[in-house]
């Protein structure tokens, strides 16, 4: 039990970042890399969102784990 807690936290803390790039880069705020297909797309940033969600959800998880 002891070792969910950060791998959850770990994992949760990617994803939440992953997603909020991905929301960046769907709605134009960030143009890295510059070659992107992702730049200006609405389904990137869609799919962002569920994904930093994804994340948010698994850090709440991991801090209910005692």
């Amino acid at each position: 039990m002891r070792r969910r807690r950060p791998v959850l936290f770990a994992l949760g803390a990617l994803l939440f970042l992953l997603g909020m790039l991905w929301v960046g880069q769907g709605l134009g705020y960030v143009q890295w890399p510059r070659s992107s297909f992702m730049l200006d797309q609405r389904v990137w940033a869609d799919r962002g969102a569920i994904t930093a969600a994804i994340g948010l959800i698994l850090i709440l998880v991991a801090r209910r784990l005692r």
